[in-house]
């Protein structure tokens, strides 16, 4: 094992930090969909870098590998995404696209669920999404990827763009979407070169990848240290 396959370790502790962070943000403002959303899906970033550093620690086991493909390699940043949706669009779209997303990744959990695994497929330290038998259980997260990658780093990087325009706004603002659309893409490049049999490039990815959205949560909220103060926003505004 080398070093950088800690690293999950460290981003596990880092997601869990964040979300009690979100959370706490969340209960100051309930009626925020967004920070509901956000607050789930750092979550359970967090759960899928618990997975990656149990199984370093403790090798492969089948009931990690089935809670790291949905938190991860299904989830992804669909959760953080629907939290941008319910900030870039009316309350009722946003709720639509909620049911159409919960419905569909349910569906694809309850096959990733019961898809047989093959323990030949399996290596020891590295999760991959080889060891399913059904292998086209698969197919269902490109989808999800693509509506995260739309979604997040999309309206993040809209947001940016449109405070960059607009001289009322501080250019906080700005810098903190433009952080969170960087962050959001790394853990993206990380799988790439993890399905190339480079999995530590994923942990760098996911550690760093998660600090920049962090920080550029602080940047947007304004909050110079980890304690949250409230935000109200409406449908329709930039993040």
């Amino acid at each position: 094992m080398r070093v950088l396959h800690y690293l999950p370790i460290a981003s596990t502790v880092v997601a869990s930090w964040f979300a009690w962070v979100l959370w706490r943000h969340w209960r100051r403002s309930p009626q925020s969909r967004h920070l509901m959303w956000w607050t789930i899906g750092v979550a359970l970033f967090g759960l899928g870098t618990l997975t990656e550093a149990l199984t370093t620690l403790v090798g492969w086991h089948e009931p990690v590998f089935r809670a790291w493909y949905i938190a991860g390699a299904l989830l992804g940043g669909a959760p953080l995404a629907q939290g941008t949706v319910y900030l870039l669009m009316k309350r009722r779209t946003a709720d639509r696209l909620t049911v159409a997303l919960v419905v569909y990744v349910a569906i694809a959990a309850v096959f990733v669920l019961t898809t047989p695994l093959v323990a030949d497929a399996a290596e020891i330290g590295r999760l991959d999404g080889d060891a399913m038998e059904w292998q086209w259980v698969r197919l269902f997260s490109p989808l999800v990827n693509t509506y995260a990658l739309v979604f997040l780093v999309g309206g993040a990087g809209w947001s940016a763009w449109r405070y960059r325009k607009r001289s009322d706004r501080p250019r906080s603002r700005v810098t903190g979407n433009w952080l969170i659309a960087v962050g959001a893409l790394l853990p993206g490049i990380g799988g790439a070169f993890t399905r190339a049999g480079h999995v530590e490039v994923l942990y760098v990815g996911e550690l760093i990848g998660l600090f920049l959205i962090w920080r550029g949560y602080r940047l947007i909220t304004g909050d110079p240290v980890p304690s949250v103060h409230r935000v109200q926003r409406t449908a329709g505004q930039p993040i």
